[in-house]
């Protein structure tokens, strides 16, 4: 059964663009709900979320993601109803799992910290939260999902492990750096994959030419 990694991330627009992120998270529920998909988050931090999405044919459902998208609308900070242009991007990484990764314990530094947000007081009073780094390639996770520190160094280990195998995987075809980019583009909001544009209740995909009302966009029913 195909499992994905969807990194969103918030590009220009500031404080609209990280509220842009959990509305394109709840869009992303609603698709998967309708799919039968399973999502789960397994890295949130300021600005940026990575989604773990698995079902049948959820790597073709999400194949045309990848990219920035352009969002127009009056921001809920919007106090004189002005309409805001933001962008987010979206990458979409493949979580495979016959690819081995040459790791050992000396490769990764933990460290653990105290949670932030809502959560109680025992994940932001006490250090549940851990941040994972991959010493060879500085790429580092920070999980702080779970209620306990044993249980988010499981799902930082997990992700991390998934991003180097689907790093293996496009070093050896592509080059990753190179392969990401593409994907994500600038984030400006000039270099786009898909403009929602709110009050005209109109969703284009520049790159496949589909065109969704906005109202069905925002129920997940445009896959």
């Amino acid at each position: 059964m195909p499992t994905i990694l969807v990194e969103i991330r918030a590009a220009e627009g500031g404080d609209d663009a990280k509220l842009l992120v959990r509305e394109q998270i709840a869009i992303y529920r609603r698709l998967c709900d309708r799919r039968v998909f399973s999502i789960d988050i397994v890295d949130d931090r300021e600005g940026t979320v990575v989604l773990e999405v698995a079902g049948k044919l959820a790597d073709v459902c999400f194949a045309n993601e990848s990219g920035g998208h352009r969002w127009q609308r009056v921001s809920p900070t919007e106090k004189r109803g002005r309409v805001q242009t933001s962008t987010i991007t979206v990458a979409v990484m493949p979580v495979v799992s016959d690819i081995e990764v040459n790791t050992t314990n000396r490769d990764f530094e933990w460290q653990a910290t105290r949670g932030s947000g809502a959560g109680g007081q025992n994940r932001n009073k006490t250090s549940t939260a851990v941040i994972l780094t991959h010493k060879p390639t500085g790429l580092t996770v920070r999980c702080e999902s779970e209620r306990s520190q044993y249980q988010n160094r499981r799902t930082a280990m997990s992700l991390l492990l998934s991003k180097l195998r689907a790093n293996a995987v496009e070093t050896a075809s592509a080059g990753t750096t190179q392969q990401r980019r593409q994907q994500v583009g600038s984030g400006q909001r000039g270099d786009k994959r898909r403009t929602i544009a709110v009050q005209r209740d109109d969703v284009v995909d520049h790159i496949t030419g589909r065109q969704w009302s906005f109202k069905d966009y925002v129920k997940g029913n445009w896959d």
